[in-house]
């Protein structure tokens, strides 16, 4: 399979492109791979959407799912320059200011638009090393492919399970910390609870802990799609210490902000990714109660 990889990697974008337009016509008209899961998420996000819309949303994210897929073998091969083209990030004077104080970074993103290109193009431009958690595939070539892949230009995958170390190792060096955090924990580790999409989601607590044992800043970084092969990137800083010991809410705001940025641009998120594996359990407490109510009473507001 790598050999296989590797020759996809040499070839022209408008190939890819069409090897990426086939790919979304076997995915999505063919196999109906993860289709009624997709088509099942969009209606519970969207209910005022017209069934018509929703449909026209579900086609229109597996075609960009297959663009994803081809943009990804190019940019193995993409130059810094070529990529910093095609991913334009709008205000990096944020990035430039939060490095300038000599203090790493958390860095939160989620699975939208291109999100294999933001690794490596952010590498290029951010001016410093790139930390990046990532859950290690199944297969060993495709995964060893991919960690190939994001780690151009400095940035380094680090499997989720390795992390806590090596937080712990380089605690003391100015670098960025980055996370795809729109997945779902496990149901026996610790999460984070609250409405999104119309529905009570899951969310890992990590960035909340990496940000407290740092005492970092938090920042999120949304990609938009402007044309067919070029994004922008826009960094929002989400909070910044000095921190309160029970005031940091990094995940709601995350949530948030997430929320927005897919209401805007429904069909440029991974609908396919099963984000609600399980449901939400009842508070065992008055006090778990509470801070439920409170937490739903942010997230309408």
């Amino acid at each position: 399979m790598r050999h296989v990889l590797k020759f996809l990697t040499h070839l022209p974008l408008p190939v890819l492109y069409g090897l990426g337009r086939f790919a979304y016509f076997v995915t999505y008209h063919v196999l109906g791979w993860h289709r009624e899961l997709a088509a099942r998420n969009l209606a519970n996000a969207f209910p005022e959407k017209s069934a018509d819309e929703r449909r026209a949303l579900l086609r229109q994210s597996y075609v960009n799912l297959g663009q994803t897929l081809a943009e990804t073998f190019w940019g193995y091969g993409a130059s810094a320059d070529e990529l910093s083209r095609r991913v334009v990030i709008e205000n990096v004077d944020v990035i430039e200011r939060l490095v300038a104080n000599g203090r790493s970074v958390v860095v939160l993103t989620a699975h939208i638009c291109n999100w294999e290109w933001l690794l490596p193009a952010a590498s290029a431009q951010f001016g410093i090393p790139i930390d990046a958690v990532y859950k290690p595939l199944r297969v060993a070539s495709l995964d060893a492919f991919i960690r190939e892949t994001r780690s151009r230009f400095g940035g380094k995958p680090i499997p989720i399970q390795s992390f806590l170390f090596e937080l712990m190792r380089r605690g003391d060096e100015p670098r960025a910390y980055a996370m795809v955090a729109d997945q779902t924990p496990p149901r026996t580790m610790d999460k984070y609870w609250t409405r999104f999409l119309n529905q009570d989601t899951a969310f890992f607590t990590g960035a909340d802990k990496i940000a407290r044992f740092l005492d970092a800043p938090v920042i999120y970084v949304a990609m938009r799609r402007v044309k067919k092969g070029h994004y922008a990137v826009r960094v929002h800083v989400l909070v910044e210490p000095p921190y309160e010991m029970d005031e940091l809410d990094v995940v709601e705001r995350y949530a948030r902000r997430l929320e927005a940025e897919i209401r805007a641009n429904p069909a440029d998120w991974l609908w396919v990714h099963n984000k609600w594996k399980y449901p939400r359990p009842a508070p065992t407490s008055e006090v778990e109660e509470a801070a439920q109510s409170r937490r739903e009473q942010a997230s309408a507001g």
